[in-house]
């Protein structure tokens, strides 16, 4: 899994519908979900930290959550399928974890207000993601390339010699 934080809200400059933009820590890879108006609404107050006059959905569960003392203990994106992105709350009550199933777009909200991480898996990444530094990408392959044709059989030996002769 690749934990990944919010870059923002932005619009598909086509369709004109909300994008919520992951990044990874590294900011080399992005992870566009498309989701509806309501849903950015709810992600853009919690990354500017209004506070509604009254609660909003998203408010009011995580005044139930606090108040019953159940912490939301993070967002796992864990699958891809047919171009809709799935997603799972992880839910801490004491000894006890409950997995919930959620859209993306609601579990960010959650997560943004109770500053919880968001998880992407792997497979969903390679599969949805976009390049944002591909220069980077371009000299971390070749820098790859250049160890791997300068390496020798005998490199990984005398790399097991030395492990030995410390444990020793």
């Amino acid at each position: 899994m690749i934990e990944m934080n919010v870059a923002g809200i932005a619009l598909d400059a086509s369709s004109r519908i909300p994008i919520v933009l992951l990044k990874d820590a590294t900011e080399r890879r992005a992870l566009p979900i498309w989701i509806g108006q309501n849903e950015a609404k709810a992600i853009l107050s919690a990354l500017e930290d209004q506070k509604p006059p009254r609660p909003m959905t998203h408010d009011l569960l995580c005044a139930m959550l606090q108040e019953w003392e159940i912490e939301f203990d993070r967002v796992v994106i864990n699958a891809l399928e047919d171009s809709t992105f799935f997603a799972t709350i992880s839910l801490k009550q004491g000894e006890t974890i409950k997995y919930i199933d959620a859209r993306p777009s609601d579990a960010i909200a959650l997560a943004l207000r109770l500053d919880a991480p968001i998880w992407v898996m792997e497979e969903v990444v390679a599969d949805a993601s976009i390049p944002v530094d591909q220069e980077a990408d371009e000299a971390e392959r070749e820098e790859f390339k250049r160890f791997i044709d300068q390496i020798r059989p005998g490199d990984f030996k005398t790399q097991l010699d030395d492990s030995e002769a410390t444990k020793g």
